[in-house]
C-alpha cells in the first residue's frame, strides 16, 4: 500500500457501532489510545472489519490546532 498521507498509525479495531449511513470504528493503538473514526455503512462492509482487525489510521491535515486551560 502507497499513501501520500505522513501520518499512519498502526492498530487493532476495538469497536464498531454500525448506524444506518454511517458507522463508529473505534481503534487502539499498541499504547492503549483510541481513535475513533466515522466511515461510510459500505466502506465498512467493504473493508470486511471486525472487532480485533489490524488496520492503519491516515491523517492527512493542512493545520493542527493545540490548547491548553
Amino acid at each position: 500500500m502507497k499513501l501520500s498521507a505522513r501520518n499512519v498509525l498502526k492498530g487493532k479495531v476495538k469497536s464498531i457501532i454500525p448506524g444506518m449511513v454511517n458507522t463508529e470504528i473505534v481503534i487502539e493503538l499498541p499504547e492503549g489510545t483510541e481513535i475513533t473514526s466515522i466511515i461510510t455503512k459500505t466502506s465498512a462492509e467493504n473493508l470486511n472489519l471486525k472487532v480485533g482487525s489490524e488496520v492503519y489510521a491516515a491523517f492527512k491535515a493542512s493545520s493542527v490546532m493545540i490548547a491548553t486551560d
